[in-house]
């Protein structure tokens, strides 16, 4: 199974196209100030033609849903819509903190992406691999970075219903994670570690990993009510409503 993945949540976009036998076929991450509407299709295209694959080639279509960029992620989704609609291939929509946090293959310590959701917020929430598994410890959420922090510093730090004693050792990644730096460092000290430069950002290829394990459940979305997993409102919705 062939599967095309795009991640748009963040300006640091990337495409991705994972062979459920072969892996990883190949993948394209920039991180520049340019829209993806501007980027997103000539990054597939180039993808697809260095891999000599067609686009009748691909099985399903994967897309990270959010959160994120609220324009990043329409680009991204109606993208997937449009390769669904042409070829007749189902799109798989993929949380996109789910696939963050696989970036860190069995990592040992727990792992919390950020990404900056402006208004002093971060969307965020908290994962711990179990053996081949990567569980979700606290869900995605907006929320203020001070008082999320509080969830996971020592002593305070009783997760999944289990009280534990000793301070949660975590690894931090996300661009969140680099404007709140001193945050976290002041508030977790030793108890925070922070994943290398090339590891800030959400991958394509985890999306795609995520997709083909979906795939496997057999069932597929209808592509006409997919919406994007904002968590909350658009400036647009508050105006409105206000």
């Amino acid at each position: 199974m062939k599967v095309l993945a795009l991640e748009t949540a963040t300006i640091a976009g990337s495409v991705a196209i994972v062979d459920s036998g072969k892996g990883l076929v190949g993948e394209i991450r920039v991180d520049v100030r340019i829209a993806h509407a501007e980027r997103l299709m000539s990054s597939v295209e180039w993808l697809l033609k260095s891999s000599r694959v067609l686009i009748d080639d691909i099985d399903a279509f994967a897309v990270s849903i959010g959160p994120g960029s609220f324009t990043g992620l329409r680009i991204g989704l109606s993208t997937a819509k449009g390769f669904a609609y042409s070829t007749g291939k189902p799109v798989i929509p993929v949380p996109t903190l789910d696939a963050f946090a696989r970036t860190l293959p069995f990592c040992a310590l727990y792992i919390c992406p950020m990404l900056d959701a402006r208004k002093n917020e971060i969307y965020t929430g908290l994962y711990k691999w179990d053996g081949s598994v990567c569980k979700k410890i606290i869900p995605e959420t907006a929320v203020n970075p001070q008082d999320f922090l509080k969830k996971i510093k020592e002593p305070d730090c009783r997760l999944a219903g289990l009280s534990v004693s000793q301070a949660c050792p975590t690894v931090f990644i996300g661009e969140g994670a680099v404007i709140y730096k001193k945050l976290i460092q002041d508030t977790l000290q030793d108890n925070a570690v922070f994943a290398p430069a090339a590891r800030m950002s959400p991958s394509a290829s985890s999306v795609a990993e995520i997709a083909i394990e979906r795939s496997n459940e057999g069932a597929f979305p209808d592509p006409v009510s997919l919406t994007p997993f904002y968590i909350r409102k658009s400036e647009a919705e508050i105006r409105w409503k206000g």
